[in-house]
């Protein structure tokens, strides 16, 4: 009976940031994004993964599965400013003293403000970066070469995430920023725009956003275009008394009919009459 009431009640499942309210019209490009920047595992910072399914133990000669288990990160708000490279606050414990209880601690990244250049946006960022990131911009040979090759998951942050969707509209539109030396412009589009065949301009629109702006996005333009097929009922029923009128006076022409005109007319007078601040007619 246990079994059972476990199956069913297995059978719901609480819902996520893409099953209700706005998050649920989210568009597969950005779901995509999304998937890669927090359902997809990093690249390994501060372990070393095991190769292989089993390991032996060489002293005793016990065979167990290997089990890389991700270290649980931590990520300050401030973190979205700076390009950290993969790194996070590591929380756990250190034992200071021979013999003492050991204390909590935090292993934070060593940062520094550094200045990096990209070559597709032709400017100089200057920024916080810890020396992984450096590292790993001069192992990929530039700047442009890292955010563009790194996968969402391993850059981590918002700033970096938005540079990188700046690059990829940057080479989209055909490098504007270098405009003025076509031959510096066609060498820059020749060296990156293999990058592009991995998106396609919806999924760049959407690169690089935190879910609460793409929820805000998302809802601007619908309310942009509710407010466009929005029409004032006054012009409705303006339409609509145009259309009558045409009709009647059509009718009337057709029909050569005066009665309609002498009711009128007489329904003109007895008003004037009664109102006494209506204009007085000579007889």
């Amino acid at each position: 009976m246990a079994s059972k009431s476990i199956k069913t009640l297995g059978i719901f499942r609480q819902p996520g940031l893409f099953d209700q309210g706005i998050g649920a019209a989210l568009p597969e490009a950005y779901k995509k994004f999304y998937k890669e920047w927090k359902l997809t595992q990093p690249t390994a910072v501060h372990y070393i993964p095991e190769e292989g399914n089993w390991k032996r133990n060489d002293v005793t000669g016990e065979v167990s599965p290997v089990q890389n288990i991700s270290i649980p990160l931590f990520y300050p708000k401030e973190s979205n400013e700076h390009i950290w490279g993969g790194e996070g606050v590591v929380q756990g414990f250190q034992a200071r003293k021979k013999c003492r209880r050991r204390v909590p601690h935090f292993w934070v990244p060593i940062l520094r403000r550094s200045v990096v250049y990209s070559e597709v946006l032709d400017k100089h960022i200057s920024v916080i970066v810890t020396d992984r990131a450096i590292r790993l911009i001069n192992e990929h040979y530039g700047f442009d070469h890292y955010l563009l090759k790194s996968p969402a998951c391993d850059l981590q942050s918002l700033l970096p995430l938005v540079i990188k969707r700046k690059i990829l509209q940057e080479l989209e539109n055909g490098c504007p920023a270098y405009a003025d030396r076509p031959e510096k412009q066609a060498k820059v589009l020749d060296q990156y725009k293999s990058y592009l065949s991995a998106y396609t301009p919806e999924e760049i629109k959407w690169y690089g956003h935190s879910f609460s702006q793409a929820c805000k996005i998302l809802q601007e333009e619908l309310d942009a275009e509710s407010k466009n097929n929005i029409v004032p009922l006054k012009q409705v029923y303006r339409a609509q008394l145009i259309e009558k009128l045409k009709a009647v006076s059509l009718d009337e022409t057709t029909s050569g009919d005066t009665s309609n005109i002498k009711t009128v007319d007489a329904a003109a007078s007895w008003l004037q009459k009664i109102n006494p601040f209506g204009k007085k007619h000579e007889t």
